[in-house]
């Protein structure tokens, strides 16, 4: 029976079952000569990147795995994902995109002035309750975070920090040349809403327009109007001190571990299991084909065929990860007997 399936599984079976959210979703299984420029990765890169967070996952087939790739090589990296995994191609009915996100890098410093007057905030007790809290614009113009010490820096952009808001982590560079590294705390519980849309709809922009970097300059050559447009979106969203990180790694994420520029991305699990390696065909203007480990998530990443790339830290890497909006395809690699077991009964 298993060397059926097998057999099944590599002409390319394909399955279907009720997503939560009630539409129908697909499981495709591909062989691994299927995936566009496979053969040319390096997949001691992917290897390496999958082992900084595997150890954490807890499912039995899953922690085999973890034991079975520390002992493989950069020589066998290659090797290792094609003979315990299979690839997956996972879709819902929406066309894959690809944006990109990244590590911001704000000017700041641990006490107000007339410079740093923008604070980040720790999560106050009553926000932890569960629910929606306050709305943005009623946490930032009520006074209800005065004089309560839940302030962590003050940074000199209020359009920076509400990127930094929507990245989720970042480094606040101080004057005396120290960085503070802050991560996600928390949030209000509103849901997130796009001011890139709002624009769009308003008809400031076309859709294929708008860019983070297009954003920040429409706010910042239109201060009382952008003002109002950052309140467009409820959600807000609170920070802590990390100190654990070293300052050559990658932020925390949702697997409480650092991601890797180019190699880690953001991807709903409610299809793509959090650790698990993801095949990326991006498109558009310079295309990417390379196996990425999926350790992150996002408010904003929901589909299966949804992912956000991480481009790394500061400027440089900002820019590019706002630029990112490509078409493409994305496929999850699954170990062999979970790749199975999503075939329907009547195979």
């Amino acid at each position: 029976m298993i060397a059926a399936l097998r057999s099944l599984a590599l002409a390319g079976a394909v399955m279907t079952a009720s997503s939560e959210a009630g539409a129908e979703t697909t499981h495709t299984i591909l062989r691994f000569d299927a995936l566009d420029g496979w053969t040319a990765d390096d997949h001691a890169a992917a290897l390496t990147v999958f082992l900084n967070t595997c150890r954490d996952l807890n499912d039995p087939d899953w922690r085999a795995l973890c034991a079975v790739a520390a002992t493989h090589t950069a020589e066998t990296a290659r090797s290792f994902f094609e003979l315990f995994f299979r690839p997956v191609l996972i879709e819902d009915g929406d066309d894959a995109l690809f944006t990109g996100y990244f590590e911001p890098e704000l000017d700041g410093a641990l006490s107000p002035s007339h410079r740093f007057r923008y604070p980040l905030y720790r999560m106050p007790a009553e926000a932890k309750a569960g629910g929606q809290w306050l709305s943005r614009r009623e946490i930032l113009t009520s006074g209800v975070m005065d004089g309560r010490g839940l302030e962590i820096a003050w940074v000199d952009d209020p359009v920076e920090l509400f990127f930094l808001q929507i990245q989720g982590s970042g480094r606040i560079r101080l004057p005396d040349g120290s960085a503070l590294r802050v991560g996600y705390g928390g949030a209000n519980g509103h849901p997130y809403r796009s001011i890139g849309t709002e624009l769009v709809r308003r008809g400031v922009y076309a859709a294929h327009q708008v860019s983070a970097q297009v954003i920040r300059n429409w706010v910042r050559k239109n201060p009382v109007e952008g003002a109002e447009l950052l309140f467009h979106n409820p959600s807000y969203v609170f920070f802590r001190k990390i100190r654990r990180v070293p300052s050559d790694r990658g932020p925390l994420g949702a697997m409480n571990r650092s991601v890797t520029a180019l190699r880690s991305i953001a991807a709903d699990p409610a299809y793509t299991p959090l650790g698990a390696p993801v095949w990326v065909e991006k498109d558009g203007k310079d295309p990417m084909r390379r196996l990425m480990i999926a350790q992150d998530t996002g408010s904003a990443i929901k589909g299966a065929q949804r992912a956000d790339i991480f481009f790394g830290t500061g400027d440089k890497a900002g820019l590019a990860a706002g630029q990112l909006r490509d078409p493409g395809r994305m496929v999850v690699l699954l170990p062999i007997q979970r790749a199975y077991a999503l075939l329907p009964d009547e195979y």
